[in-house]
């Protein structure tokens, strides 16, 4: 049986910059940074105290159903960005959400045994010292094993009552699950920065391949706390320009210094084809390719030489049937846009041009290639699919958002990324690519294209 085609008929996202999409898209095509300090906790002593946080968000604004906001009243923010995200991206697949009446006039899938869900969610402990001192208190010395009654017993004790059991990533996937109603094929993907890129990409698959009709796909993540920010500041991976954190995030600049953290969700459907036109379905774009792939490198470090994410791109261009150094039809690159990861380190930022060079060889310069992160902060295992959205409506606009803060171009980093200004592409945006990598040399990346029946 050959493979069927995938298409995206709804979107949704919370970002620093809000979360109605037109307006955030808006917001990055002028260049608005959502970096500042922090204001969730105490940060005056850290070496980064800024990020880009989530601000004046209200489940109530997703869902209005009494019912359904008791649910979810004391879920941590990543299940609640992810409820928020998800409930747009259904709606806006033209699909009745229960948990809202303001939004309950589309129809239902015909089977919800055939409608499933692959995210990337994480969370991590608000409350570090009674996570280490329940992991301690529950060991048995002598037995060499966790109790696990006594650690059972000691995290309702002492982590439930600040919500941290909560915490548990997989609880935004069964928050999901219960709100919507789904049943079919559900997973949890850990794959950190490349977790939204990898989970919409293994869920196009599950659909090519005939075992579902739609899936929700996405990530979910909120680390802006003491243990998630302390954990990457000692790893230096963070910026730590604290004089105007508005500039801080600077991918691609000379003087970049590391990545600033930022919170969020993103969500997709994804559907079968010929399900979506069966019920007359708005079609968004089509998932073309995806490819993935492991550096077997460093635990944190990617490949010096690129090969590791040449090769997801690759396959993900093979897949979409591109060839990456052949002009299109009107003489144009065979790609109009890519999303890139650009973190604004020293590593990732070079590493990931050169991929891109060693791809589309002398067509590479002629290909737009920016990162919002440095709008958006980096919001790890929600990343990717907020990326993979700018990519969509740059499909849908013909413009592509800028880097901002790229005032001195490293030597090393000479594509063109969009620096400060948002560029209008000369004849529209066809296929866009969406790179997502993670430590450790975690790589994956989407193909979309404008859907043609």
């Amino acid at each position: 049986m050959s493979a069927r085609r995938v298409v995206i008929t709804g979107a949704g996202w919370v970002t620093p910059l809000g979360a109605d999409i037109d307006s955030v898209w808006s917001k990055l095509l002028a260049g608005h940074s959502a970096i500042g300090p922090i204001e969730q906790f105490e940060a005056g002593t850290f070496a980064t105290n800024f990020a880009a946080e989530v601000k004046r968000f209200r489940l109530e604004d997703f869902l209005d159903a009494p019912a359904s906001i008791a649910r979810h009243a004391e879920a941590a923010p990543a299940t609640r960005f992810g409820l928020a995200a998800a409930a747009q991206a259904w709606s806006n697949a033209g699909y009745a959400l229960p948990g809202c009446s303001k939004r309950s006039t589309g129809a239902e899938p015909a089977s919800w045994r055939r409608v499933g869900a692959y995210l990337g969610a994480g969370e991590g402990a608000l409350d570090y010292h009674a996570m280490v001192s329940t992991m301690l208190d529950s060991w048995d010395a002598e037995g060499r094993r966790v109790d696990e009654a006594r650690w059972g017993a000691l995290a309702m004790e002492r982590m439930a009552p600040a919500g941290e059991i909560e915490q548990d990533p997989h609880y935004v996937l069964a928050h999901l699950a219960n709100e919507l109603g789904f049943s079919g094929p559900s997973y949890n993907c850990m794959t950190a920065c490349a977790a939204g890129t990898q989970c919409v990409g293994e869920a196009f698959e599950i659909l090519r391949r005939g075992d579902a009709d739609v899936m929700l796909a996405g990530g979910s993540h909120s680390m802006i706390h003491p243990l998630g920010m302390t954990g990457f500041i000692r790893l230096t991976a963070m910026s730590t320009r604290r004089d105007d954190p508005s500039t801080a995030a600077r991918p691609f600049d000379r003087s970049r210094d590391g990545f600033v953290m930022g919170e969020g969700a993103g969500i997709v459907v994804l559907e079968d084809l010929k399900h979506a036109l069966a019920r007359e379905a708005p079609i968004i774009a089509e998932v073309a390719g995806f490819g993935s792939s492991a550096d077997a490198y460093r635990i944190t470090d990617i490949k010096p030489d690129g090969s590791g994410a040449q090769a997801a791109i690759r396959m993900a261009l093979k897949q979409a049937g591109i060839s990456p150094n052949e002009p299109d039809a009107d003489g144009r690159p065979p790609v109009q846009y890519i999303s890139a990861h650009g973190t604004g380190t020293q590593e990732n930022d070079g590493i990931e041009t050169a991929a891109i060079k060693g791809v589309f060889g002398a067509l590479a310069p002629r290909i737009p290639f920016s990162s919002v992160k440095s709008m958006l902060g980096h919001l790890i295992q929600a990343a990717g699919v907020v990326e993979l959205i700018t990519c969509l409506k740059a499909i849908e606009t013909g413009f592509v958002p800028p880097t901002i803060n790229l005032h001195e171009p490293d030597a090393r980093c000479d594509l063109d990324h969009v620096p400060n200004e948002a560029k209008r592409v000369e004849g529209g945006v066809d296929v866009c690519l969406s790179n997502g990598f993670g430590f450790g040399g975690q790589n994956n990346t989407l193909c979309v294209r404008r859907f043609e029946a």
